[in-house]
């Protein structure tokens, strides 16, 4: 089967599950196509049966805007022609499937069918879902594609809910690759950030609105009166000065410390004790079963597709947005030592039945569904 594998390129969670469900289609035997603007952070070097297109963005002075959207269709085109492309795999709603359904009917002028698959992630659905502008575009795109998968059941009802959609959308979970776990080495130690007899918190994130940053800092300097701990906070974004400003203005500034971007969050995942997401909005929450993945209990908000992803009193614990107070709680209970041993164990648990090798099939049968002819009456 040849694909081609459309996503953003970034570390976002929907570039980092389009490149590893590349990969792994790659593994099994599968030519995948990667189009997109740069190269995927995850991607790697060299490996069979992978290859990538770039999209040029046009700088004809005309436009003020570079029309990414229209180049995309014709690079998608132009693959699709010179590789025979079996089915195109789009993961976010815009600009991705929108460029799909241009490509598709001009392969179609020219004799050729080419199916599309379309994932879709969350802020393409939750947040542009806002904007009526964008809801024509994004609802025709979506009842365009020959299949659509959504990540969650929380997002597949939020697309329901905010567009006009009349066709079925399949939840198809995001996963995790065990190869990623093993092994996990750092130049840094524990102790580079913890005392002995202090508990590690951690949080990652790209530091905006959505994530509620300050919400980490507040819940962190609670759990600080009741047990030694320390916090590390990964990642970068517009909200990281504001819950700086706010760890010295708690008094636990001395106490948090600030990485930024790190090419592998894992490394810092796999030293903690504690994980802290205490977003408005996850469409399901990557981050977290990463770090249940390493063997991190999680403290996380009702949000979203949350609820689907950690097991409240079993892989960690879950609060209403904002409620800060029982955050702190929640991780003083999760961080007692008579229960975060068996705590860890059912997070490596929980994690473990979101493997790629369960998911990866998931996506073959979707694929094998819109390569079938349909009968026609």
């Amino acid at each position: 089967m040849r694909v081609g594998m459309v996503c953003y390129p970034t570390f976002g969670g929907s570039g980092v599950v389009a490149t590893e469900l590349g990969k792994a289609l790659a593994a099994q035997g599968h030519e995948v196509h990667f189009i997109t603007y740069d190269q995927p952070v995850r991607l790697g070097s060299f490996r069979p049966n992978v290859y990538y297109h770039e999209v040029r963005i046009s700088k004809y002075p005309l436009f003020d805007y570079p029309p990414y959207e229209l180049v995309l269709a014709s690079k998608m085109v132009e693959v699709a022609r010179q590789q025979k492309l079996d089915l195109l795999h789009v993961h976010y709603a815009i600009p991705h499937a929108s460029s799909a359904y241009t490509a598709k009917q001009i392969l179609k002028d020219g004799g050729i069918h080419l199916p599309v698959i379309t994932t879709l992630h969350g802020t393409d659905i939750t947040l542009l879902g806002k904007d009526p502008s964008f809801e024509p575009v994004i609802s025709f795109a979506i009842n365009q594609s020959d299949a659509v998968t959504a990540v969650s059941s929380s997002l597949q009802s939020d697309t329901y809910k905010l567009f006009g959609i009349n066709r079925d959308i399949e939840v198809i979970p995001n996963f995790i690759c065990p190869s990623h776990f093993a092994d996990l080495g750092s130049e840094h130690a524990r102790s580079d950030f913890a005392a002995e007899g202090e508990s590690l918190v951690c949080h990652v994130s790209n530091f905006r609105s959505v994530k509620r940053v300050e919400d980490v800092v507040r819940a962190f300097a609670l759990l600080v009166a009741q047990r030694p701990a320390r916090l590390l906070m990964v990642g970068d974004g517009p909200d990281r000065p504001a819950a700086e400003r706010l760890a010295r203005e708690l008094g636990v500034a001395d106490r948090v410390t600030f990485l930024g971007k790190l090419k592998n969050p894992l490394e810092a995942l796999a030293l903690a004790d504690l994980f802290l997401l205490p977003s408005e909005s996850e469409s399901f929450g990557l981050a977290a079963l990463e770090a249940m993945a390493c063997g991190v209990p999680v403290v996380a908000t009702e949000a979203g597709g949350l609820p689907e992803v950690i097991r409240h009193g079993v892989s960690g614990m879950l609060a209403p947005v904002g409620d800060v107070e029982r955050m702190a709680d929640h991780a003083a209970f999760l961080l007692a030592p008579e229960n975060h041993d068996q705590f860890r164990k059912q997070a490596l648990e929980r994690a473990s039945s979101f493997h790629i090798d369960a998911v990866l099939p998931l996506y073959l049968t979707a694929y094998e569904r819109i390569l079938t002819p349909h009968p026609t009456t």
